[in-house]
């Protein structure tokens, strides 16, 4: 396994998840201990889940090329989640960010990231409301929680002004004037 992961049993991994119960346990603080035991529940909820879904993509096609079986693996949210969590996906940190912002419906566009500091800007690049503050904040929490689970490495999104975009013309029926004639039958 690549990444520095070393690989567990299930015997081995359960043995040592009760060791470090058993440890909790014998300090006396129940409260860490049943904190302790729920993350054990919550963490096996989450991998049962992406295994189950990894399982049900491949079981659609079970014939298909591992290429195309992949791609299913790597356009599913959580499964790709997975991978991202324990360094397996085979994406690198853009490719990732491009593939997470795509998902939005936004039309984005990277004006660059910071691995140092996890800052990533962003610009849109046709119009997306207003342009007010609180459209802006929707739009940049819209992209944290895209990436949340594909690109973990940006812990922060700022938004770079776009292009001005021309203000809107409203064009309406002109007022009456007096003498019941409009402007436009006036001579």
């Amino acid at each position: 396994m690549s990444g520095g992961h070393r690989t567990l049993d299930a015997e081995t991994a359960g043995r040592l998840v009760e060791q470090v119960l058993d440890r909790l346990a014998a300090s006396g603080d129940r409260a860490a201990c049943d904190a302790a035991e729920e993350l054990v529940r919550v963490l096996m909820d989450f991998y049962g889940a992406g295994l189950a879904r990894a399982m049900e993509l491949i079981g659609r096609d079970p014939q298909a090329p591992a290429r195309d079986l992949t791609e299913v693996l790597l356009g599913d949210e959580l499964v790709a989640g997975l991978l991202v969590l324990h360094g397996l996906h085979p994406d690198d940190v853009h490719t990732r960010i491009a593939r997470a912002l795509d998902g939005t419906g936004q039309p984005w566009q990277t004006a660059g990231f910071d691995p140092a500091t996890g800052v990533l800007r962003l610009r849109l690049t046709g119009s997306s409301g207003c342009g007010c503050a609180g459209t802006r904040e929707a739009l940049a929490q819209t992209a944290k929680d895209a990436l949340a689970s594909l690109a973990p490495e940006v812990t922060s999104v700022e938004l770079e002004a776009a292009a001005k975009e021309p203000a809107l013309l409203q064009i309406g029926a002109a007022p009456h004037r007096a003498g019941g004639r409009s402007p436009a039958t006036a001579p």
